[in-house]
């Protein structure tokens, strides 16, 4: 595929991307920066994610050093939007609290796109997700759970299905929820892989987060995924409140 087919294809995916009017009821500051990187070789984890592995754990000490986690201003505001949707925030933690606490054990090494995600959003301090375009179906939406929609995920490493009660934020597509509770938990449908080349990157922003610190985040990505290959091409949209 050309250079340009790909742009093409990367925009017109960004484009469909929907969220709905009802999550910007719960939250009116929310934005979502979406990013297509395409061209990525494929791979396991290497030198490039363990620097930035490691160099997300210190950030992560750093700043726990000086206030607990639920104290972060970015973390208290999406605990804050778990309440609104009905989730339990001690429980059910949005993915950067999780991570900066895991951070200061040693971030999971997974493999290289997920380890370097992983380590732009706790250095960040912004929800990431990722998930293999390749794996998608249809267009991807927002939306507020009705109770019917599955998602695949795994219990005692055995597969099993999931149905969201009805109110829950999920991102989806056509064949199911592709992200519990906003930014909890990724299905396993969509994960990805050493083997992923194309991405579907979902960088979640409320106050007291700048949009000059969400593009900022997403800059750091963009630099880290074009630095492993020439042949890597990225494009973004960021959706919020009309």
């Amino acid at each position: 595929m050309s250079s340009s087919s790909v742009s093409e294809t990367s925009e017109a995916f960004l484009h469909n991307v929907k969220v709905a009017p009802e999550i910007f009821k719960i939250r009116p500051d929310y934005r979502a920066l979406l990013m297509v990187v395409e061209g990525i070789p494929p791979g396991p984890s290497d030198a490039t994610s363990e620097k930035l592995l490691q160099q997300a754990e210190q950030s992560a000490k750093e700043a726990l050093s000086k206030q607990a986690v639920i104290e972060v201003p970015h973390v208290a505001a999406w605990r804050d939007t778990y309440k609104a949707f009905g989730a339990k925030p001690k429980k059910e933690k949005n993915s950067v609290e999780s991570l900066m606490k895991r951070a200061e054990g040693g971030l999971p090494r997974v493999n290289r796109l997920t380890d370097i995600y992983n380590a732009i959003s706790v250095k960040h301090q912004i929800p990431l997700g990722g998930e293999d375009l390749d794996k998608y179906s249809g267009d991807a939406r927002l939306v507020r759970a009705t109770g019917d929609e599955n998602f695949e995920t795994t219990a005692s490493a055995e597969p099993v299905v999931e149905y969201p009660p009805q109110g829950e934020a999920v991102w989806c597509d056509e064949a199911g929820v592709t992200c519990r509770r906003w930014n909890w938990r990724q299905c396993s449908r969509t994960a990805l892989s050493e083997g992923t080349t194309r991405t579907f990157f979902i960088m979640d922003a409320l106050k007291p987060c700048s949009d000059e610190a969400l593009e900022a985040a997403a800059d750091e990505l963009v630099e880290v995924l074009t630095s492993l290959s020439p042949d890597v091409r990225a494009s973004r949209r960021v959706i919020r409140a009309i």
